[in-house]
């Protein structure tokens, strides 16, 4: 409802508009809300949020999809794409291995026609993750050239304890970029949001400039009665309102957990998956830099140069393609949530991947 859905909330927290960059422009989409507990979902078995990792995590949204499938036959058929943000750079690998694995063995009626996945600003391998960062804070002056130098001279995030002078450094970093109320860390050069209360009549909208405040208006529209019954969400014993985030779930199985997910992803890209990364460059959580850190780590050789890629006879961000059927893109001037701050650049590169085309370039403008 802040990026990619058909409708956004106004600012009175009762009524939407419409989005005409939404993704069902050009393709069916389901919407799941995971692990287990995250939004409307929800468990019967109060284990289920106690202990929750990226295996159990996958598992769940497999057999989710298969039963979904069952009740839905009419889109067994078809073809099948995977996308997410951030940490889903975890899950839709994860996921996706697990569908890839399933499928040797599965029987018609269980086979998922699976073709891509495509994972934006996503948490991909911890090391580079890092290290992109705080190359990112320093490239962009949140930090000092200085403690960017030092950062790089006593960080080794491939260890598994960072040093003293690492973790003095690390924490200098952090107070200026992670700890300032005044600086939106996912969109290093966007309003923040200075005043969420709900108005009574719709402020003027616009699908191209976000408002800052659109999470408070959200929030207080999921957690209205009438919307929550529209929405057959299962709210009867619910302790707790909807949140955008919430503090009823615990990520926090340490054995259920893995640094990277390149390992699936070459075994991926090995059995004909399109895989498509992209990063909005504005991003500093998991900004483009870490993209590219951890694309090169895997070390693919390249099959089509860098270039510009082209949105309306502007620069929408810059490409470039590796040898196994593996893209890289920019989106220029959007946050870590790319289809919330530049949604008509998002939709030509979903509509991009999803026909498995590149991304226009200006010759073919003329």
């Amino acid at each position: 409802m802040t990026e990619l859905g058909a409708f956004r909330v106004h600012s009175d927290g009762k009524t939407l508009f419409y989005n005409k960059f939404a993704w069902n422009k050009v393709a069916n989409v389901l919407f799941l809300e995971s692990p287990t507990g995250v939004g409307f979902s929800y468990s019967n078995t109060t284990s289920d949020y106690s202990v929750v990792g990226d295996t159990k995590t996958a598992h769940d949204n497999y057999i989710f999809l298969l039963n979904w499938l069952e009740r839905f036959p009419e889109y067994k058929s078809r073809d099948f794409y995977i996308s997410g943000e951030s940490y889903a750079g975890h899950y839709v690998p994860q996921l996706a291995y697990t569908i890839f694995q399933q499928n040797k063995s599965a029987k018609k009626n269980r086979f998922i026609n699976f073709k891509g996945l495509m994972i934006g600003n996503a948490a991909i391998n911890e090391a580079t993750d890092s290290a992109g960062m705080y190359d990112y804070f320093a490239s962009h002056a949140l930090i000092s050239d200085e403690l960017g130098k030092q950062i790089r001279k006593t960080c080794n995030f491939s260890a598994d304890e960072v040093s003293i002078e690492c973790k003095k450094h690390v924490d200098a970093s952090d107070a200026n970029t992670f700890s300032v109320d005044g600086l939106n860390i996912y969109n290093i050069y966007a309003p923040i949001c200075k005043n969420s209360q709900i108005t009574l009549f719709p402020k003027k909208t616009s699908i191209r400039n976000i408002d800052p405040c659109i999470d408070q208006y959200t929030y207080t529209y999921l957690n209205s009665p009438h919307v929550q019954k529209a929405l057959h969400a299962n709210v009867t014993n619910l302790t707790y309102d909807w949140e955008p985030c919430s503090d009823v779930l615990h990520y926090n199985n340490p054995k259920d957990y893995v640094s990277t997910v390149i390992p699936e992803l070459r075994e991926l890209m090995a059995g004909g998956i399109r895989i498509w990364i992209f990063s909005g460059d504005v991003d500093g959580r998991v900004p483009v830099t870490s993209s590219e850190y951890s694309i090169a780590s895997m070390k693919r050789p390249i099959k089509n140069e860098w270039r510009p890629w082209v949105f309306n006879q502007e620069v929408g961000g810059y490409v470039q393609v590796y040898k196994g059927d593996l893209t890289f893109a920019t989106v220029r001037g959007a946050g870590h949530e790319v289809p919330s701050y530049e949604p008509a650049r998002a939709l030509t590169l979903i509509a991009s991947f999803l026909k498995g085309k590149p991304l226009p370039a200006f010759q073919d403008q003329n």
